[in-house]
């Protein structure tokens, strides 16, 4: 953002103590050449001064320099010095001359200021356009608004400036009375003195301007009630003419340091919430709410106000990310992130920065790259998944698949060979091969089709009460040696909340693992127990076992660790577990006391309210 015109010059704290010596030293030399400085010489140097010093100040010090300049001209420009002739001709023109400088020299700088903002791009990379609305200020405690950050009236409100004029006019007078009465007993140093600390009070309560104004008064008080001749703005002695534009000139400066001070603590202040607002927006994203919704969010509920990312997409604009928008923004504040993407802001209370605003600016642009990475990201992971699967698809058909086809081509090709006389032992052999392989490709291409509709999301159980004894014995049919294994489920077990179907195909699966691996003298089994509200089914083999590094491994699809039996693609376990945790169960693997591999199933037990929820569901 560009720096406002009042950023680029003096401030009238720092501009008017400088004039005010600068005013001090030509009359100084004026007295001191006694005549030998024309009056057309004090009025030329007077006009220097407050041309120059307009030129480089702020716009509102321009008229007190060229009132400044212009008693500095009447009062010197021939003796007897420091006696003020404010009629006449002579006044009158310095009046013009002094006048038409120092808005010459204001304007001058306005201009050269302007130029120079246009040539010049401050704060992090960002701008905010021209003639845009500036955000909408808040009030302050006292009712008033609160001015620009870094601007003079920033420091103290108006209602402490008016607090502080009311007090000028009515201490001052009062000081003066005091004072006057003790006129015997006090010299000008201690008048001095005494006004001085009146100033100071002033400029505490009231800010820099009041001050001026109390310096300004307590000066001419000083010259008509305390130097002689008194009654009079003459000054006799020159000693007390050096006193009293060296107390103006002190008061003055004090009045500017005691004002700056208050100046800085508010900046400091503003600093200081600007930057616990930026923590509390790094806190945020770094949270997790990182996306650009969620910055702008913040922004709107901490600062109010509405806020619209938009992005520069097909030759025109779109919104990317909004808070508190109805309809559009036409009259908002435009930060431009990058020549893609701007921040629209309208509203935003006067804590609300241009520092800060660019940091949610930033913030919000790199949420939507993130946000993008993460999609991205995404899609590729499911691109590389879907290239794993469709591997292992192919070469699950190159070697599972066709070796059983194979088998059941040549069985049926020796059956139907005219030239050979078979046995009926051989023909019901060939028979048994071609139903056996047959078998093996409808599991084979079950667990293709489950694990196609697990990755597709179109698996939609339909969860009812189930009783274990009546699925357990179907999901043993087709299995080679079903009647191996034992079951042990307890008359009346409670029925457990489960899709039948996809609980038989889990079964079948388990069952099938655990016949292939456990060895003839010690057959597999088929444990339930019911734990408080859950079911848990536990089918358990003899054989081999998993070592522990691989028992998360053996659930994902095409994985077959230690498997030295043929006619399997690995994937029975990983779609056991998928229709486990579809139904909201949940399946893992233990070893079993003795040697072997244990998989428990973990589902709710059905109870009457679940039974109606899954009837309904």
């Amino acid at each position: 953002m560009r720096h406002g015109p009042a950023q680029l010059a003096i401030p009238a704290p720092y501009a008017l103590p400088v004039g005010f010596a600068m005013f001090l030293a030509v009359g100084t030399v004026a007295a001191a050449l006694h005549g030998r400085l024309p009056a057309t010489g004090v009025l030329i140097a007077c006009a220097a001064v407050a041309g120059g010093m307009s030129f480089a100040a702020e716009p509102v010090a321009s008229v007190l320099l060229a009132g400044i300049g212009w008693l500095t001209t009447a009062g010197f420009s021939r003796p007897p010095y420091a006696q003020l002739r404010p009629t006449g001709p002579a006044a009158a023109h310095a009046a013009v001359v002094l006048g038409v400088c120092a808005l010459a020299g204001a304007g001058f700088g306005q201009v050269f200021r302007w130029y120079w903002r246009r040539r010049t791009l401050v704060s992090m990379g960002t701008r905010m356009r021209a003639g845009r609305p500036a955000p909408k200020r808040a009030a302050q405690p006292d009712g008033e608004p609160a001015p620009a950050a870094g601007t003079a009236a920033g420091a103290i409100g108006a209602r402490r400036r008016l607090a502080g004029v009311l007090l000028a006019a009515t201490l001052l007078p009062l000081l003066t009375a005091v004072l006057a009465a003790w006129r015997p007993h006090l010299d000008l140093a201690d008048d001095l003195l005494i006004y001085l600390v009146a100033v100071v009070t002033i400029t505490v309560l009231g800010g820099f301007w009041p001050a001026v104004l109390a310096a300004v008064a307590a000066s001419l008080l000083l010259n008509w009630y305390f130097t002689a001749p008194i009654h009079t703005f003459t000054i006799q002695e020159p000693k007390n003419l050096l006193a009293l534009l060296l107390f103006v000139t002190v008061a003055v400066a004090v009045s500017s340091m005691v004002h700056l001070a208050a100046r800085r603590a508010v900046q400091a202040a503003a600093a200081r919430e600007e930057a616990a607002a930026l923590l509390e927006l790094a806190q945020t994203v770094l949270g997790g709410a990182d996306s650009p919704a969620a910055v702008l969010d913040h922004l709107t509920r901490t600062h109010g106000g509405q806020a619209e990312l938009q992005e520069r997409a097909g030759g025109r604009w779109v919104r990317a990310a909004s808070s508190g928008v109805e309809g559009s923004l036409a009259a908002a504040s435009r930060i431009d992130i990058r020549s893609d993407l701007t921040l629209l802001v309208t509203g935003q209370a006067s804590s609300a920065t241009p520092a800060l605003l660019a940091g949610y600016a930033a913030q919000a642009a790199a949420a939507l790259d993130r946000e993008r990475l993460r999609t991205q990201a995404a899609q590729a992971e499911a691109l590389a998944e879907g290239n794993r699967m469709r591997t292992a698809l192919l070469a699950a058909v190159s070697h599972d698949l066709r070796t059983p086809l194979a088998s059941i081509k040549a069985s049926v090709s020796s059956l139907r060979q005219t030239d050979v006389e078979w046995s009926e032992a051989d023909e019901a052999d060939l028979l048994a091969t071609i139903e056996q392989n047959a078998d093996r490709l409808d599991a084979l291409i079950g667990n293709l089709l489950d694990m196609s509709r697990l990755h597709t999301g179109s698996l939609q159980p339909f969860l009812r009460p189930t009783a274990i004894d009546e699925v357990a014995p179907v999901a043993l049919l087709g299995l080679d040696d079903s009647l191996r294994l034992e079951m042990a489920v307890p008359d009346g077990f409670p029925l457990v909340l489960a899709d039948p179907g996809l609980l038989e195909r889990i079964l079948a699966n388990l069952f099938s693992n655990a016949l292939r691996h456990s060895p003839a003298a010690r057959p597999p089994e088929l444990q339930a127990q019911l734990i408080e509200d859950t079911v848990l089914l536990e089918v358990v083999d003899h054989g081999p076992g998993v070592p522990d590094e691989q028992k998360e491994r053996i659930f994902e699809p095409f994985t077959r660790i230690g498997d030295r039996y043929p006619g399997g693609v690995g994937l029975g376990l990983a779609v056991a577990k998928g229709f486990a945790e579809a139904m909201g169960g949940r399946i893992t693997a233990a070893d079993t006391p003795g040697g072997g591999l244990t998989v428990r199933i973990t589902l709710p037990a059905a109870s009457e309210d679940k039974s109606v929820l899954g009837a309904e569901s």
